[in-house]
């Protein structure tokens, strides 16, 4: 594929992003970076979740995953339906009623000043390794299409995009964050539908009914697997499907932050449920599209990659018409950015406010500068992540994401559990030392699984197994009185 033809689309689309955050950038406060005002459309902050909650690993590593394990992931899609029904009627009603701006302030006011910043800590730490997973995925196919063409190696391209990332989101915040995330969940879902249907055409499909049928036809389209004993079990997936989307979702500052920006909890909610249905039906069309890549491959007896995420950028750029290769740019492009800015802003939000307390500490003078500082600090950490990512990674990056999560979202389940569900309170000081040892003991369990318990693999359910260590640690050390 042409590099300077890519190029050129990558520019034209950051003069948009640029423009927009130009526009939202005007007349803003120190709080405005923080909360958007709270004025933001609850219609924009649904469809914008779209794009922060699939990027890159949605859009590459989904379609390359159908290979490995069918339409098995969809069972846990299927559960994110529940993760997200709990949020909505659970979680963003306590969040509107203490008017937080943090959501990890809960918790200083449930349990105490440690239980407070090990919540915090450990939702900084998730979302950096989180998101640089991410970045580094779409980095990757970046490099591969474009900068080794150009000669510029792997660690300048990933500095560019941290450093775009940071110009356009710097002084805006969440605000522009909101609207960005718009525009790219726009160009991520055209691609994909444009992409499916010039697939299709190659394969002589006619009719969203043939395509349908094509797809549903092939073994691999497949959704359940009823076998207890395999990590992709449907009620292994399904369960874990809905815990995974109240950690990354609703225990998540990066996600809630954008809810908070609506005007009230009704719009919220509303939010919450538009989202849902729309993200449903966008992996299921990931999904298809990945049976599709097979198919065609196959076809044109093409080699799969034996890195399944290498196989839609592979096929894209170097097999598809240029206009397909065009289209797949623009969408893997929107994809790296729609996650990444929000995570810079909510890595941001959370150390001025749960570390710094720059509002309780510093006066309104004050504080621009130092948001300004923590962020650009927050750039530099996730260019170096990406960069030790690219050095060790050896595996599918949508399951690498679940299995960073299951470790460190962990603690969050249990403290957020026991808080809401429970009138205990607990030892707070010993709140630190058994968020390091529940996600330790869920490592030598889950490790030890199959010997231990008659060929039982831990899937992503290991994620409820933190959490419920860590529930159980707060019952041993809740205060007795």
């Amino acid at each position: 594929m042409n590099p300077q033809i890519v190029l050129i689309v990558i520019s034209f689309y950051f003069l948009l992003l640029f423009l927009i955050s130009w526009f939202t950038s005007r007349k803003v406060t120190a709080e405005t970076f923080f909360t958007g005002d709270r004025q933001s459309p609850w219609f924009l902050v649904a469809f914008g979740m779209i794009g922060a909650s699939l990027s890159g690993v949605t859009f590459i590593s989904v379609p390359g995953e159908v290979g490995n394990s069918n339409f098995y992931y969809f069972q846990v899609v299927l559960g994110y339906t529940l993760g997200y029904f709990t949020i909505a009627k659970v979680l963003l009603p306590l969040y509107y009623r203490l008017n937080l701006v943090s959501i990890y302030s809960y918790l200083e006011d449930r349990f105490g000043f440690w239980s407070y910043k090990t919540g915090a800590f450990f939702f900084i730490l998730s979302r950096t390794l989180g998101s640089s997973l991410r970045v580094f995925l779409v980095a990757s196919v970046l490099q591969l299409i474009l900068f080794d063409s150009l000669g510029i190696p792997f660690w300048v391209s990933v500095l560019i995009t941290v450093a775009l990332i940071w110009i356009y989101t710097h002084r805006g915040g969440i605000k522009t964050v909101v609207w960005t995330d718009t525009l790219q969940t726009f160009f991520m879902l055209a691609s994909v539908v444009v992409c499916i249907k010039l697939v299709g055409d190659e394969l002589g499909f006619s009719g969203v009914m043939d395509y349908f049928q094509r797809v549903s036809e092939d073994p691999r389209s497949d959704i359940f697997n009823w076998d207890w004993k395999a990590g992709t079990n449907f009620f292994k997936q399904f369960i874990s499907g809905a815990f995974i989307t109240i950690v990354m979702t609703g225990l998540d500052q990066d996600m809630m932050q954008k809810n908070l920006t609506c005007r009230n909890i009704g719009d919220a909610q509303k939010n919450m449920f538009w989202f849902t249905i729309i993200l449903v039906i966008v992996n299921l069309l990931f999904l298809g599209l990945g049976v599709m890549l097979y198919l065609y491959a196959e076809t044109n007896g093409i080699s799969i990659p034996a890195r399944t995420d290498e196989l839609f950028p592979m096929l894209a750029t170097q097999h598809f018409s240029a206009f397909a290769g065009i289209i797949f740019v623009l969408g893997i492009t929107a994809a790296a950015y729609s996650s990444a800015d929000s995570t810079l802003t909510a890595l941001t939000t959370s150390f001025c406010i749960d570390f710094l307390e720059i509002e309780r500490k510093y006066p309104q003078e004050k504080r621009v500068a130092i948001r300004k500082k923590v962020h650009l600090a927050f750039t530099l950490v996730m260019f170096v992540a990406i960069l030790i990512f690219h050095w060790i990674n050896d595996q599918s990056v949508i399951n690498s994401v679940f299995v960073v999560a299951g470790y460190t979202y962990g603690p969050l389940l249990g403290l957020y559990s026991f808080g809401l569900f429970t009138k205990w309170n607990v030892k707070d000081r010993i709140v630190p030392y058994l968020a390091v040892a529940a996600p330790t003991l869920t490592f030598i369990i889950s490790s030890n699984s199959e010997d231990w318990f008659w060929g039982y693999k831990f899937g992503f359910e290991a994620l409820i197994l933190n959490g419920l260590l860590m529930f159980l640690g707060l019952y041993l050390f809740r205060k007795k009185s």
